[in-house]
């Protein structure tokens, strides 16, 4: 069955994309919450038209992400944690404080586009993330741990 996704869906597809799902799957759970809608003729043809206008927007969109995505990969982040004596960090650092300070250096980016590799992380040491900028652009970006 084909619906027409209204907004972005993990692990299916993004937002004004067709994909086919099954019948159940597309009845139950997409189209109650308001993520999908059924592919019919009309609305295939408002899909067009909403892509069409949405192509300029969506070029200076990506070249935004692509810039930002050059600064990242030159920056090195710094967190700063509680650490005790032998490294260890009380708690441990997670996509919030990872969000948190790449805000403070003038990036907005939403904590739920980032994902860090090796989770959960509770020594002081560098680390990687994956941001997702755009739906095409991934950038991996350093960060360190610090002890306070």
């Amino acid at each position: 069955m084909e619906v027409i996704l209204k907004k972005d869906v993990e692990n299916l597809g993004y937002r004004d994309e067709m994909v086919d799902v099954k019948p159940g799957y597309a009845r139950n759970y997409l189209i109650p919450r308001g993520l999908a809608v059924f592919a019919t003729v009309s609305q295939k043809k408002i899909l067009e038209e909403t892509v069409r206008q949405r192509a300029h927007k969506e070029e200076k969109i990506q070249k935004e992400a692509n810039d930002m995505a050059e600064k990242l990969a030159k920056e090195t982040i710094k967190i700063g944690a509680k650490v005790g004596e032998n490294g260890k960090i009380f708690g441990s650092v997670n996509t919030i404080q990872l969000a948190d300070a790449l805000k403070e250096m003038g990036h907005s980016i939403d904590r739920k586009n980032i994902a860090i590799k090796n989770e959960p992380i509770k020594e002081v040491g560098t680390y990687e993330a994956e941001v997702t900028l755009h739906k095409d652009i991934k950038q991996t970006v350093k960060f360190e741990v610090i002890g306070e």
